[in-house]
């Protein structure tokens, strides 16, 4: 049995596995916030009720929203931040009494998608987070690839490729950098084009821009079709630089349909290729891919 834990910033989430990819268990707790002891008294918890359940013992992987520091040992980059500077895998393996693997929840997104689901027949996956925030991961048969520095797949740092001029003095992402692929294709981003093709303050949600432009409004269309061509820029570098077999969308906005027929068509125009193959796929296992990605790591 495989038990995965995605721990994000509001809830914490448990799945158990069997080897098959059944689901054995599943259960949701809110997170201790600001609590680092509360957090992994309520993982401990989490893992001693799958156990329970199905009545066997399994191994432990957790997905979080930040990544271990190869330098350092400890969490970085976490958005909840009380676990950065700790050293939460030392931790949390001790409170288990058994080893945990770890791996940052993009990652375990890509890793899920790879292994069971939309890209399960692709040797190089990468997985693309767009809601809140934007981030991504990358798969080589069914295997995390973290780098040197443990920030392998995080495109939404890197600048939009191709910017036109209205984008380059685009507002400081919170990296403190400005002209961030993550400022243009978060949820955030969206709701900015809209709101610029339209002349009102940000405020429609976007999954309402989504529907209204299938809905024929014009402002709603041209706000969506800029985040297309956004996106086609974006993908297009990885592209050129990866050329993966697959690239999975995940998030929020990765509900929206029309991405996964106009991405393709305009991403040719900046892939350095005679012709672009890859398919643009959605996620199989919708909000459950970080999670089900977690289990899986005790899997590579």
């Amino acid at each position: 049995m495989r038990i995965g834990i995605d721990l994000g910033g509001t809830k914490i989430e448990a799945i158990a596995l069997a080897d098959d990819g059944v689901e054995l268990f599943r259960r949701r707790v809110d997170t201790p916030r600001g609590r680092y002891d509360g957090t992994i008294e309520a993982i401990v918890e989490l893992v001693a009720a799958a156990e329970r359940e199905v009545g066997a013992t399994g191994t432990v992987g957790i997905g979080i929203p930040g990544t271990i520091s190869p330098l350092t040992g400890v969490i970085k980059n976490a958005n909840s931040t009380w676990l950065n500077g700790r050293p939460f895998d030392v931790d949390l393996s001790r409170a288990l009494s058994r080893p945990v693997r770890l791996a940052n929840d993009a990652n375990c997104f890509a890793l899920s998608e790879a292994t069971d689901g939309a890209g399960a027949a692709a040797s190089v996956v990468f997985g693309v987070i767009i809601g809140t925030g934007t981030g991504g991961g990358v798969v080589v048969n069914r295997r995390v690839l973290v780098g040197p520095n443990a920030v392998a797949g995080e495109w939404g740092h890197n600048p939009l490729p191709h910017p036109e001029p209205d984008e380059i003095s685009s507002a400081e992402c919170y990296c403190g950098l400005k002209g961030c692929i993550e400022m243009f294709l978060s949820g955030a981003g969206l709701q900015r084009a809209d709101a610029s093709a339209s002349g009102r303050e940000p405020g429609r949600r976007p999954s309402e821009v989504a529907r209204l432009a299938s809905l024929g409004d014009v402002h709603a269309s041209e706000a969506l079709e800029r985040y297309s061509n956004r996106m086609a820029r974006a993908l297009a570098s990885i592209i050129n630089v990866l050329d993966p077999d697959a690239i999975v969308l995940g998030g929020g906005l990765s509900n929206i349909e029309y991405l996964y027929r106009r991405v393709p068509q305009l991403w040719d125009r900046w892939a350095f290729s005679d012709a672009v193959t890859t398919p643009l796929l959605r996620a199989r296992h919708g909000d459950s891919s970080g999670v089900r990605g977690a289990a899986w790591l005790w899997n590579e």
